[in-house]
């Protein structure tokens, strides 16, 4: 998957988990639940969402890759590849 690939589906599963944000724009590197609102909850969907949608097994202790686009982008673009 290209970075723009990826960069999409992780938008799609955020706006899946919250869909009150759906159409806000992502800046990149500032951390979702400052910029939304979004509690541990929310992020723990998220990463259930993601795992869902690639089939990639995402260990607890990887969820804090997940808090910003860009780190969450970055991740699964190593997994995705390996």
């Amino acid at each position: 998957m290209t970075d723009a690939e990826i960069t999409a589906l992780v938008t799609r599963c955020l706006y899946d988990v919250a869909p009150e944000i759906e159409g806000e724009e992502i800046a990149p590197e500032e951390p979702l639940a400052d910029q939304f609102g979004l509690d541990s909850m929310d992020l723990l969907n998220l990463v259930i969402a993601l795992h869902k949608a690639t089939g990639l097994d995402i260990p607890e202790a990887d969820n804090p890759h997940f808090t910003t686009l860009t780190s969450s982008v970055e991740y699964l673009k190593v997994r995705l590849s390996a």
